[in-house]
């Protein structure tokens, strides 16, 4: 189930509706995103863009954030790594976000983000970062 709350968010994200992301789970420190890849983000290799892997992980590790907030709050980033393992090649992409800590005030987040091929599910990058509830 996805909180009204977060869908809302998620619905009002211009980055998430350019990349055709779609919210498929969000709760309990935990959010589920997916996008198909697009020719519009590719890179010149024909792998997906690294801000692809980046945006869509970031997104992920905030709502999973955001899911253990209180109602009335949204979150932002306060910073973030990410580790590129391999090449985006895929037919589309899903980032998992989690909650490592949650503190009144930060949570420390991470994410990982796959490329998907028919049924094959590949990593491709892991996040992690620190969210702010604002």
């Amino acid at each position: 189930m996805i909180a009204p709350r977060i869908a809302e968010s998620f619905a009002r994200q211009s980055m998430m509706h350019s990349l055709q992301a779609r919210l498929i789970a969000a709760g309990d420190g935990r959010c589920v995103i997916r996008a198909p890849r697009l020719d519009a983000f590719g890179q010149q290799h024909g792998a997906a863009h690294a801000g692809v892997a980046f945006s869509l992980g970031d997104s992920a590790a905030g709502y999973a954030a955001l899911s253990l907030l209180p109602e009335g709050q949204e979150v932002m980033t306060a910073e973030i790594k990410i580790n590129l393992l391999s090449p985006a090649f895929g037919e589309a992409f899903e980032a998992v976000g989690e909650v490592i800590r949650s503190g009144r005030r930060l949570s420390v987040v991470r994410s990982e983000v796959f490329a998907l091929t028919g049924t094959a599910r590949k990593s491709i990058a892991i996040l992690q970062g620190t969210m702010i509830g604002v």
